[in-house]
């Protein structure tokens, strides 16, 4: 990955919780080099001290045209983190933000509608370069600009792009909270072997190892669908089949729950946006 644009325009992180870190992380680990990296963050902990004396900007002035402006401060403190950067509005920065619920309509009220902005929703797995993030930019924003915020988020996983900002609703349904989903899963999983009669500590270490392992085998280079997957290794009137009998039941199997889930916290995602 070659970071030659942010290096020489530099790049501005507004918030550096767990995402903003993840990236940082994940552009440092990727060549990028401290000096080309201004943040401004309320509570710096230690990791960007130490990376202050390295040559980061903590807390300092603006840059004056950052290549790109990554906006990852939570939604309620939106109002106060806005208005310092509107100065980089009118098209020499891009903006990207990764803040859930957040329109683009709210970034073209504060930086000008001028202003190429990318609206992203990564999610969690990017703490370990396993994420997965959706993009969708505004009128303003080229192919150019685009491909700049997908090479700033390939650092932490795969990045996709959207046809329409509508479509991210159904994204933070099922990307953004499914790692949340797949937790559960393994939390009943465990449950439900310890209920059999394993050690807890023991189901949930099969549990865990399961989950990760049928996920690898699923996004190995190659991989057959998931379908095909599952027939792979259900034999008939086998103990899988019989598992599957119940887990596939139309009615009142993981299917109905599984879109009864997505489609709340898409709506949930809906309300969160505002009127449009």
């Amino acid at each position: 990955m070659s970071f030659e644009t942010l290096s020489r325009d530099g790049i501005l992180l507004l918030g550096c919780g767990k995402m903003g870190s993840a990236l940082l992380e994940g552009w440092l680990a990727a060549g990028l080099p401290p000096p080309a990296v201004h943040v401004r963050d309320p509570n710096p902990g230690p990791r960007l001290q130490a990376l202050r004396a390295e040559g980061l900007a903590l807390n300092g002035d603006l840059p004056a045209a950052p290549a790109l402006c990554l906006i990852a401060v939570k939604p309620q403190i939106m109002d106060e983190a806005l208005p310092d950067a509107a100065a980089l509005g009118g098209g020499g920065t891009v903006i990207l933000s990764i803040a859930a619920g957040t329109p683009i309509a709210r970034f073209e009220a504060a930086f000008g509608p001028r202003t190429p902005v990318v609206r992203a929703m990564p999610n969690t797995p990017a703490a370990v370069g396993r994420g997965i993030t959706a993009i969708v930019g505004n009128a303003a924003a080229t192919d150019a600009h685009l491909a700049l915020a997908e090479q700033v988020l390939s650092a932490v996983g795969e990045v996709v792009r959207l046809q329409d900002e509508g479509q991210m609703d159904a994204v933070t349904g099922v990307s953004g909270s499914g790692p949340a989903y797949v937790f559960h899963l393994i939390e009943c999983l465990a449950a439900a072997g310890a209920a059999e009669g394993l050690p807890p500590a023991l189901a949930l270490q099969l549990a865990r190892a399961t989950v990760a392992g049928a996920g690898a085998l699923a996004t190995a280079p190659g991989a057959e669908d998931p379908a095909t997957l599952r027939r792979n290794v259900t034999s008939p009137n086998g103990t899988t089949a019989a598992g599957l009998e119940v887990l596939m039941d139309e009615r009142a199997g993981l299917p109905p729950l599984i879109r009864a889930t997505v489609a709340a916290a898409t709506r949930r995602s809906r309300e969160l946006a505002g009127p449009r």
